[in-house]
């Protein structure tokens, strides 16, 4: 069975990622891409859908680190006949995916138990499995249609009830690497070579890549893991950026709330974006631009909400029966359906973006601007129908305040463009529909008995997306209209100190069930105090959500405050990126607040 979500920790190459537990088992691993099928797929079922685990036979106690500021997962095991650690790591290499397992006898000798069991295509296909000697070495090998994976190390476990298990002793002093390596079914092994003493270069990669980080801000220590978690979950090559290396982890214990999150977002990769350029990297989003250019290519009608890591456009949604889901919460899904919804915001995230971008180089591109330019004129003749907002709604399309306000974020950045930057467009029209726009939020996404921005026009219901609006802009975060929404929250979303997305049970999103606080949304809500002038609020909040963090500074898409898990899936692009944003937005603020401005 799957551990608590929260006892997971991440490797990846920046090609893919793996899930690893306390109990050394890597429960989720999907190759050679985030969003290609999992080999190893317990996580939503059992070991006999795939796991790998090094681990004590018997009782054992465990502590985990990132080996300093790197995505190295180091888990130490305490028995009560001494200690191992385990040194876990995904090497980058070329047209292949290793997974490295380096077990260190620290003291005394301890008993080891070894299983490795591959299941392709979700778990469901049992690979052909052979051994086979490359220079000399005996290997393991499993293969089955377009897949081949080759264990070796120096003591391989034998097979038994399709799968392959061991237990040996490890004693103090004593160093043994196991790897399994990913190559397409039809290459030869012999020229597979050991990626072991890579360890060492990744760490400097990392600490190197993170040290431009700036460290004026509260909670340094998490701000630099989310932005290497944020790293981790960039594919290096095509730019594209994941919600989340995993799929169909619950939003509710049980519930059907269980999406794929393997895909790019626009929307989401664009807050990315705009959180690590606020932090200082600008290479990730020119690869991220680039990645944009390339997906969204063609006729702006075809614009899509979300692509593959390579920017293929198909994303079909289907169900997986022979999964019985992570605790029993099905059904276990690929693909998303929400790749063809129409969601007006995400050309304003984009076009926010796209403008960090330009001001981050002090340059604009021509290419790149003449397709911001063909969006941005298609947006002028859609942006006045309903849609399915920023929560993917399943239900009727609505007029959602969040969308429109981000509407006008496409077209005031679009006009800043031209303004600050001597690009050319029809700014007069921009301007018209911007202010059209802005009056259309004010009025019709104004509830004004109840003193708050609502979800859509025709409810009186808050929804926490509404927070973002001093954010990007669209009215100062002490404007008394922000502070009465941010009241609005507090009083219908807020729950043990968390924010909820809205209020499920007006059935607006089409679906059954409930879901838990949205981590993001929380994070918002820091931001939105600290723009308020509530920054001891600010504060109290995000400190609160620091503690919410795993051991090792990872979290998931939603918080159980009840039985204090996390659930959704995990880690969350979404909830790393709103984290880093407030805790830029809370060293600003608190830095006007120490030096503020003086009158002449």
């Amino acid at each position: 069975m799957a551990l608590p979500i929260e006892d997971y920790a991440l490797i990846g190459d920046r090609h893919t990622a793996a899930l690893v537990g306390t109990n050394g088992s890597i429960d989720w691993l999907c190759l050679p891409r985030f969003d290609s099928p999992a080999c190893l797929a317990a996580l939503l079922g059992t070991n006999e859908h795939g796991h790998w685990q090094l681990v004590p036979d018997g009782v054992y106690s465990t502590e985990r680190r990132y080996l300093g500021a790197s995505s190295v997962l180091e888990t130490t095991f305490t028995t009560a006949d001494g200690v191992v650690r385990l040194t876990d790591h995904m090497p980058p290499g070329d047209d292949r995916a290793d997974v490295v397992r380096r077990i260190t006898g620290m003291s005394g000798t301890v008993r080891l138990r070894h299983e490795w069991r591959i299941r392709l295509d979700y778990g469901a296909v049992h690979p052909w499995v052979r051994r086979h000697r490359i220079r000399g070495e005996e290997v393991i090998v499993a293969i089955a249609g377009p897949d081949q994976l080759v264990l070796s190390g120096p003591r391989l476990p034998r097979a038994s009830d399709h799968s392959h298990n061991d237990v040996f002793d490890v004693a103090a002093g004593d160093d043994l690497t196991f790897t399994m390596t990913w190559l397409p079914s039809h290459v030869p092994l012999d020229d597979l070579h050991d990626l072991g003493h890579r360890v060492e270069a990744s760490i400097e990669d990392d600490e190197s890549w993170i040290a431009v980080c700036r460290g004026d801000v509260p909670h340094a220590d998490l701000v630099q893991r989310s932005l290497l978690t944020l790293r981790l979950m960039t594919h290096e090559t095509t730019g594209g950026i994941v919600a989340a290396p995993t799929t169909s982890l619950p939003e509710e214990i049980g519930g059907e709330r269980n999406w794929d999150y393997r895909f790019c977002w626009l929307r989401d990769a664009a807050l990315t974006i705009t959180s690590l350029i606020d932090a200082g990297y600008t290479d990730e989003a020119m690869l991220w631009r680039d990645w944009l250019l390339r997906s969204v290519a063609g006729d702006p009608e075809d614009l899509q909400i979300m692509y593959a890591v390579d920017g293929a456009r198909r994303l079909p949604e289907h169900e997986l029966p022979h999964l019985p889901g992570y605790e029993g919460s099905l059904p276990v899904r690929i693909g998303n359906g929400a790749a063809v919804q129409q969601q007006h915001d995400v050309l304003g995230e984009v076009m926010d973006a796209l403008d960090r971008v330009r001001t981050a180089r002090g340059q604009a591109d021509p290419d790149a601007w003449a397709l911001q330019r063909a969006l941005v004129d298609d947006l002028a003749k859609h942006w006045r129908e309903p849609d399915h907002g920023i929560w993917e709604i399943r239900g009727e399309p609505r007029h959602f305040t969040h969308s429109k306000a981000m509407v006008w974020v496409a077209f005031d950045r679009a006009v800043r463009a031209v303004e600050e930057h001597d690009l050319a467009g029809p700014v007069e029209e921009w301007r018209r529909i911007r202010d059209e726009v802005r009056e259309e939020v004010l009025t019709r996404g104004w509830n004004e008995h109840k003193r708050t921005f609502t979800q859509h026009y025709d409810t009186d219901e808050v929804d926490a997306s509404l927070l973002v609006l001093p954010l990007v802009g669209f009215l100062p975060g002490d404007d008394p209209r922000v502070l009465g929404t941010i009241e609005a929250v507090e009083r219908e979303l807020v729950r043990d100190r968390l924010v909820l997305r809205y209020r499920t049970e007006t059935g607006v999103d089409g679906l059954s069930g409930d879901e838990h606080p949205f981590l993001p949304c929380s994070f918002w809500l820091v931001s939105a105090y600290a723009l308020a002038g509530r920054l001891d609020d600010a504060h109290s909040l995000f400190d609160h959500l620091a503690t919410l963090v795993n051991d090792v500074g990872l979290l998931s898409e939603e918080y159980d405050p009840v039985a204090n898990r996390m659930t959704g899936n995990f880690p969350q692009a979404f909830s790393h990126l709103t984290l880093v944003q407030a805790a830029l937005v809370l060293a600003e603020t608190d830095s006007r607040r120490a030096d503020p401005p003086v009158d002449r």
